[in-house]
């Protein structure tokens, strides 16, 4: 029994072996049909790469030739506009210099000819402006001794009524000062009796009061202190009131005392006055008669003076008129040239606006390049990304089924402490230390470093200065027009001045990443 157990087990050992050999030649079998089926989709995934890769050298070839025709247009237009415009230029600066020229001509003319006329202007009004001075003296005399006769005269006829009136004031003055006296004297007889009168009352009242306080003292006290009080009040308002009306008839007759003299003195005045005029009228009318004479001589040499002054008036008038015609002629050739010139900016500023419309049109084209390159930025960051991401899962699984060693750990966020983080693969492709030599071709660069050439070409294009730093790591191999249009010396052109509203300044340019570096596995 024991040894027919052992040639069983045997047997079963043996089975045992080959099941196993047949289990890892089908495992094997399997891992290199994955291999294989791997394999297969990377090269197909490789050629698809390599077809897109293809494409897009093709299309950045195509961009870049179209870029550097468009570019030589550009120039060869700037050139011939900036030919034009100086020829127009030295036209204009020709034509301006001639009108200039000729403006100063007309001015001086007119200026000598308004000098001349202000000349004979200023010497005929001088002596109108004397003569009639000399018109208007004597006229003012003559009117003033004509009113001194005519007041001479009224007073001669006034004064029988005058001398009345003086009489008559005189007598009414006297009767007024006599009827004064007798008031003022009647006035100072009542105020004394009346003030006697009241001091006997007053005394007949103080006696009265006196013997009435006595007999009343006794019986009511207070009372009586309180009625003597009010009369005593009473009887010094009225004192008051008594010699107020003193103080008024002593101001009266102080004030007709005032206008008796001042009267006195009017009358002197009058008698004073009334001689001198007497006086007066006698020398004036001897003066009157001189005058009439030199009037009569003055009126014959201001009518002489009158009639040159007109025939003057006459010729400067012709020679005036001659020369606003003259100055009117070079006025309407200077409008003529005017013209002209308005005609050739109006041809340039259509030339200008042709060569903006063009440069409109090629900015449009470099807007589109722009956003379809950040496209392809976009979308090869982020199939890096994910291929980047997923050969790392592969190696973390094939480094747990113990295949390999663990890699480094690696991280697909922005971090600011990660020492290996994707996000610097990224950044690496913006610079430029792939590049082996000066000049390459734009079809090695990647999508990041042509976008900055796109943008330097577009900052060149719209006149900013771009910095040594940023223009260095690059030089593209332009045309050979281009470059001896370069090195002519004969012509400098000017920085353009205009910046398009769609393009920044190349200092606030992002950085963005160009093209992705190979992915890494470690």
């Amino acid at each position: 029994m024991p040894k027919k157990k052992g040639k069983n087990g045997k047997k079963s050992k043996g089975k045992g072996k080959k099941e196993g050999k047949h289990e890892s030649k089908v495992d094997k079998e399997s891992d290199i049909e994955k291999a294989k089926a791997n394999a297969a989709l990377w090269e197909a995934r490789l050629d698809v790469t390599e077809h897109s890769r293809v494409e897009y050298r093709e299309a950045t070839r195509r961009l870049a030739r179209a870029n550097e025709e468009l570019t030589n247009q550009q120039y060869r237009a700037e050139k011939d506009t900036v030919d034009i415009i100086a020829f127009l230029k030295r036209k204009d600066a020709e034509k301006e210099e001639k009108i200039t020229r000729l403006e100063g001509q007309l001015k001086s003319k007119k200026k000598q000819a308004l000098e001349e006329n202000e000349q004979l202007v200023a010497e005929y009004t001088l002596k109108i402006n004397e003569l009639e001075e000399k018109f208007e003296k004597r006229s003012n005399e003559f009117r003033m001794i004509q009113g001194e006769l005519k007041t001479i005269k009224e007073f001669r006829k006034k004064k029988a009524q005058m001398e009345q009136e003086l009489n008559s004031i005189k007598e009414s003055m006297y009767i007024a000062d006599r009827e004064h006296k007798e008031s003022l004297a009647r006035m100072e007889h009542k105020f004394f009796s009346e003030k006697v009168r009241l001091e006997k009352e007053a005394e007949q009242r103080i006696a009265q009061l006196a013997e009435r306080a006595h007999n009343e003292a006794i019986v009511q006290l207070d009372d009586a202190s309180r009625s003597v009080f009010k009369e005593n009040v009473r009887l010094s308002e009225a004192l008051s009131c008594h010699m107020k009306e003193v103080d008024d008839l002593r101001k009266m007759t102080v004030s007709l005392a005032e206008e008796n003299t001042s009267l006195a003195l009017h009358k002197e005045t009058s008698e004073l006055m009334m001689k001198e005029n007497v006086s007066q009228v006698r020398a004036q009318n001897e003066e009157i008669a001189e005058l009439r004479g030199k009037v009569g001589t003055l009126e014959q040499a201001l009518g002489l003076m009158v009639g040159e002054f007109e025939r003057d008036k006459v010729e400067t008038q012709n020679r005036a008129l001659v020369s606003t015609q003259a100055g009117q002629v070079e006025l309407d050739k200077l409008q003529k040239l005017l013209a002209m010139r308005e005609k050739e900016m109006g041809r340039v500023k259509r030339l200008a606006r042709s060569i903006v419309e063009q440069r409109t049109e090629l900015e449009c084209f470099f807007q589109e390049a722009l956003s379809q390159v950040r496209q392809k930025i976009q979308a090869s960051r982020l199939q890096y990304r994910q291929e980047a991401l997923e050969a790392y899962r592969r190696r973390m699984s094939e480094a747990r089924s113990g295949k390999q060693e663990y890699p480094r750990i690696r991280t697909f966020h922005k971090t600011p402490h990660s020492t290996n983080s994707v996000y610097t693969d990224l950044e690496e492709a913006e610079k430029w230390n792939n590049l082996q030599s000066n000049k390459v071709d734009i079809s090695e660069l990647t999508w990041e470093q042509k976008e900055k050439v796109l943008r330097l070409l577009f900052a060149k294009m719209n006149g900013q200065k771009v910095s040594r730093k940023l223009s260095q790591p690059l030089a593209l191999s332009a045309s050979p027009e281009r470059n001896q249009n370069d090195i002519d010396p004969g012509i400098t052109e000017e920085p353009s001045h205009v910046t398009f509203i769609t393009q920044a300044p190349v200092s606030n340019l992002p950085s963005n990443p160009s093209a992705l570096p190979d992915i890494q596995t470690t």
